[in-house]
């Protein structure tokens, strides 16, 4: 009989580069073609999703519970914070930080950009598991708004705005660029509200009410602001409320072509947020909802 040689093979295993990469998602392509700062903010809050995201399932759970979820969310807020920190100071260590949950931080080595954050607007929502908040991070060079993102991870709605560049929203098949409503009778418009937070904001909606539509809360300024940037609200009045609420969603609306500003009509930003009054619109209704307001 003859012998059968069976012949080893060495098998050479591939070099790095000549190693088969994952192909990117349609999203990881979508965000690989924002401008740089753009793409740190997406990445930044599409993390503090991930775990806020978890985070709302237990909120739900814990609606049956006696304890209720009061402490689970406070925790959830402050990591969610903590995550956004972490992440945009790795990515632009002399940026300054404005947040809601922590100490002003100022920025380093002569830089004059903050990093406007609110971990969650909507905490209310957020607390009665109500899928209506957002993650919202914006970029200030000194007082102006220059990018800003805001995120919802239940829903996977992000939108975003960059100035000079427009504003939209990113969706599993593409980015849709935002315009506000072109409606421009009062009568047939959906109005929104932060509620009767206030006397004033109380007074300005028993003037509106009788004129509009109707008037819808949503418990979240950002996404509200967001959803007139949309076309969804044809207007929004909103009294009491910090830098963090507004500062994504005024970018937002002035990107998608409408107005914003203080009942006075005073539209920086600043002078929005020390008079403690905003209105946003379209602009065919600017006047027609100024007039009303300080009737």
């Amino acid at each position: 009989m003859v012998a059968t040689v069976t012949e080893k093979r060495r098998i050479t295993p591939r070099k790095q580069a000549e190693r088969r990469e994952r192909p990117k998602t349609r999203e990881e392509l979508m965000i690989d073609s924002l401008s740089p700062i753009m793409t740190i903010m997406v990445r930044a809050v599409r993390k503090a999703g991930r775990r806020m995201l978890r985070d709302f399932g237990e909120v739900s759970s814990l609606q049956v519970s006696r304890k209720g979820p009061g402490d689970f969310v406070t925790n959830a807020d402050m990591m969610a914070e903590k995550t956004l920190i972490e992440q945009l100071s790795t990515d632009k260590p002399d940026f300054g930080f404005i947040t809601e949950e922590s100490e002003r931080i100022e920025p380093k080595n002569g830089c004059s950009y903050y990093w406007i954050i609110d971990p969650i607007d909507g905490t209310t929502n957020f607390l009665h598991a109500v899928p209506c908040f957002s993650i919202s991070v914006a970029v200030m060079d000194k007082d102006e708004v220059i990018a800003g993102v805001s995120f919802n991870p239940v829903t996977n709605e992000l939108y975003y705005a960059e100035k000079g560049r427009g504003s939209f929203l990113m969706t599993p098949t593409g980015n849709v660029r935002l315009r506000v409503s072109g409606r421009n009778d009062l009568s047939c418009s959906l109005i929104g509200s932060n509620g009767y937070n206030s006397t004033k904001n109380r007074q300005v909606i028993e003037k509106v009410i009788k004129k509009v539509a109707s008037v819808r809360y949503n418990g979240s300024t950002t996404m509200a602001l967001a959803s007139v940037a949309a076309g969804q609200y044809d207007a929004y009045i909103a009294t009491r409320f910090k830098l963090w609420d507004i500062a994504t969603g005024y970018l937002l609306i002035r990107e998608a072509g409408g107005f914003i500003s203080n009942f006075k009509g005073e539209r920086e930003l600043m002078k929005i947020v020390d008079s403690q009054e905003l209105i946003t619109c379209n602009m065919p209704l600017k006047e027609t909802f100024l007039d009303l307001i300080n009737s």
